[in-house]
């Protein structure tokens, strides 16, 4: 079974972004990235697990 990387790098990467410049609107970090995830089509888990490897 091969992994499906149907975002670019640049959409990954402003997702990310876009998850840390909202954090602050937020209870957690967890809460802006379950409210972002929808909006780009992924997972809040994906977003998240993205996010941690570019901190």
């Amino acid at each position: 079974m091969t992994k499906n990387n149907h975002f670019s790098p640049k959409i990954r990467q402003l997702a990310v972004r876009m998850g840390l410049e909202n954090q602050d609107g937020y209870a957690s970090q967890w809460a802006a990235l379950t409210s972002i995830a929808p909006k780009i089509g992924c997972k809040p888990e994906t977003l998240t697990l993205r996010t941690r490897t570019c901190l």
